[in-house]
């Protein structure tokens, strides 16, 4: 048997520290866009989508419902963490608080509240439109 012929590994184990990388770098700049610019720019669950799907191509996750469930699925975590953290930003900078203490403080029905309140139409749509993009690149 020559050396060539031995069946090639792949990195399945890559996979999973590549999509909390990309949780947390599209979740970050999500929250950083939105903080600077003071709106809810909701057109960056569509580039979470993109990132998460390439992540978990990167990361050699094969095709299949595993990946487009973790895709789908990762990007309303992103949206819902990303919303989370810009009310949480906005009511503790009228309380005197930082944004990770007030966000620890903040009840789920307060950030429900406060979510619905600031999202209009448009960022719902955006969220929609991410949904179908995760899908469609985690094929």
């Amino acid at each position: 048997m020559s050396p060539t012929s031995a069946p090639a590994r792949s990195a399945h184990w890559l996979w999973p520290p590549l999509l909390l990388l990309g949780v947390v770098t599209a979740t970050l700049a999500w929250l950083v866009i939105a903080l600077l610019s003071g709106r809810q720019v909701g057109w960056m669950a569509v580039l979470a989508a993109l990132e998460l799907g390439f992540m978990l191509r990167l990361g050699r996750l094969q095709a299949g419902p595993l990946r487009i469930g973790l895709t789908v699925a990762f990007t309303l975590v992103v949206a819902l963490a990303a919303n989370w953290g810009i009310a949480s930003a906005y009511l503790g900078g009228s309380l005197g608080l930082d944004p990770w203490n007030s966000a620890l403080r903040m009840g789920p029905f307060m950030a429900a509240t406060l979510i619905q309140l600031a999202n209009g139409v448009g960022e719902w749509l955006w969220l929609g439109v991410a949904l179908v993009v995760a899908w469609w690149v985690a094929k």
